[in-house]
């Protein structure tokens, strides 16, 4: 006599379009550069520089606001536009937007190399990476 086999139970694995999975990174990236903004907020004397107009090196003006927020809204519109773009122009956008953001992702570590703000922007650069890896390998077919 043999056991009744019971039907073995699988993990189902979705396959997500390129587009889905570039925009995550993007959100990824963008949580990772609000936080480690944020926690800057905790370093000692830090609230006391922005009290008295300062960022570090930089006098806080309306134009170093408005960069700020420019700086900010490129990859939050990165996420959107990773799903909306046709797949040529979304590709080179990508790759493009990403490359620019690694460098400007380790400037930010520029004269302070506080554990938390390593650790950040190498995350932040390792997903900018994958961006452009996926972006680099975008899937293609005959047409």
């Amino acid at each position: 006599m043999t056991p009744e086999k019971l039907p073995q139970m699988v993990l189902e694995d979705i396959d997500f379009n390129v587009k889905i999975k570039i925009a995550a990174l993007w959100a990824s990236f963008m949580f990772l550069y609000i936080y480690v903004d944020y926690f800057a907020l905790y370093k000692t004397g830090y609230l006391e520089n922005v009290i008295a107009g300062m960022i570090w090196k930089f006098k806080i003006t309306q134009g170093f606001l408005f960069g700020a927020l420019a700086s900010v809204s490129i990859p939050a519109l990165m996420i959107f536009l990773s799903t909306a773009l046709a797949a040529k122009v979304n590709r080179l956008t990508n790759i493009i937007v990403a490359a620019v953001y690694i460098p400007y992702s380790l400037f930010n570590l520029a004269g302070e190399f506080f554990p938390f703000m390593i650790f950040g922007a190498a995350v932040e650069v390792l997903l900018l990476i994958m961006v452009i890896r996926y972006a680099w390998k975008w899937p293609t077919r005959e047409g």
